[in-house]
């Protein structure tokens, strides 16, 4: 059962309106699923925009944000749990162990690189959790064919590929969530 989940975003805004909208939206729908947001904590951005759909919706918003961000004005005090931690691997440690699962957003390098260690942590059984990557307007699509193209390459099994979810629909998202089991692990033979 799906009670947290770990949202990986933007703290940027993007060139449209409508990555802002969407995350808006998730917020919002994440609160009328009664399923609390964690988050790395920041006010700006399509982070800020999902925080305030939860808000606005009367759910529930746990903020993980490092000392650095925090010193520099990016962290959100309005969210009900905002803990400071000293930097991105504890923080990033704190979000997984928090959530339910994984789901990235539109954003930039950060996000890639955070939702990135979710899932290649399930390669090596140390992330049992699901990851998806809500693919709105097709932003993650070249990504998912990069995936593609490394299970072809041998690089990544196919178990692994599949375990990733992308979707533009926030319910087929939760029902993946809902229903997903891990692989087994990787292991290595001589």
């Amino acid at each position: 059962m799906i009670k947290s989940l770990a949202v990986y975003c933007g703290a940027r805004n993007g060139n449209d309106e409508k990555y802002l909208k969407k995350a808006y939206e998730l917020g919002e729908w994440l609160a009328a699923h009664q399923i609390d947001l964690v988050y790395g904590g920041g006010q700006f951005g399509i982070m800020g925009a999902v925080a305030n759909g939860v808000l606005d919706k009367g759910g529930t918003v746990h903020g993980i944000i490092t000392e650095t961000l925090a010193s520099r004005g990016a962290a959100y005090s309005k969210i009900q749990d905002l803990k400071i931690v000293p930097d991105m691997d504890q923080r990033k440690e704190k979000m997984m162990a928090m959530a339910n699962g994984m789901l990235a957003l539109p954003g930039g390098i950060g996000t890639l690189e955070e939702i990135s260690q979710a899932a290649s942590w399930i390669t090596i059984g140390e992330n049992p959790k699901p990851v998806a990557f809500y693919n709105q307007d097709g932003f993650y699509s070249p990504l998912e064919r990069v995936l593609a193209h490394m299970c072809h390459e041998g690089f990544l099994e196919k178990t692994y590929f599949d375990s990733m979810y992308f979707s533009d629909d926030f319910n087929q998202i939760l029902q993946f969530m809902e229903h997903y089991k891990a692989p087994k692990y990787r292991t290595y033979e001589k």
